[in-house]
């Protein structure tokens, strides 16, 4: 037996999400069927570096997955391809040690989320980004991202359904956004993030923007554990795994 790390990317449009369920289409559920084909019937489970809702998209995430079949890693590659439906791609295949878990070896993420500044509706980008007719301040957006770099309990940041087991303290080491033209781009990295954390955080930048909340008040989140109706989780499609890293 051999382990294989793959980095793919994938179209979350019409995925119910990155995790296997029953009756439902999704980025796990495809990629399993491809690989029990080529395995004749063997069912191959494959572990990733990170779940994705219904919606979200990935440039870069990663998987691994061990096999018996000995076939060169570019091989493995075309033969993937070949067989996966359109809105997933695998970009390289490689070998690596036992100890490697797409999850639990990833020493950092980076996803960002992108917002359309637009009073007409893009029917070909409504999939692909966030839309509001908002006027964004961008100095109280800084000042918004500078609150949220650091090591912190994200409690108040993440969504009150999260199961993660343990505490919920994670460090951001970048929060920025850049202006390009309509578009704001928010670049969240680092070691961690919580279920729906990096839509929250996004979402109360947005709302430092339009001078509804203050960095202060933030920071005064963190104390409590609660945002109050701050920060309402935004919509899944502007969000994009974007990269993991490892040693």
């Amino acid at each position: 037996m051999e382990k294989l790390k793959c980095t793919i990317s994938y179209d979350g449009t019409l995925f119910s999400g990155y995790q296997i369920q029953p009756n439902k289409r999704t980025v796990q559920g495809e990629i399993e069927a491809v690989l029990q084909t080529m395995h004749k019937g063997k069912f191959i489970r494959i572990h990733s570096s990170g779940r994705t809702d219904a919606g979200v998209h990935a440039r870069h995430q990663v998987i691994h997955f061990e096999t018996g079949l000995h076939i060169r890693t570019e091989n493995w590659q075309k033969a993937l391809n070949a067989q996966l439906p359109d809105d997933i791609v695998v970009h390289d295949v490689e070998r690596v040690d036992a100890q490697f878990h797409a999850r639990f070896s990833a020493i950092e993420k980076e996803y960002r989320y992108f917002v359309l500044l637009t009073d007409t509706r893009d029917v070909f980008l409504r999939n692909y980004r966030y839309m509001t007719t908002d006027e964004f301040d961008d100095a109280n957006m800084q000042e918004a991202c500078d609150v949220f770099k650091g090591t912190h309990d994200f409690t108040a940041f993440s969504s009150a359904r999260a199961t993660v087991k343990g505490d919920k303290v994670r460090t951001l080491y970048e929060v920025t956004f850049e202006r390009r033209a309509n578009e704001l781009m928010f670049m969240l990295r680092g070691n961690g993030f919580l279920y729906h954390m990096v839509r929250i955080i996004v979402s109360v930048i947005l709302d430092a923007g339009k001078s509804i909340v203050s960095p202060e008040e933030i920071k005064t989140m963190f104390i409590t554990k609660n945002r109050g109706n701050i920060g309402q989780t935004l919509p899944p499609q502007g969000l994009y795994l974007w990269d993991v890293k490892y040693n």
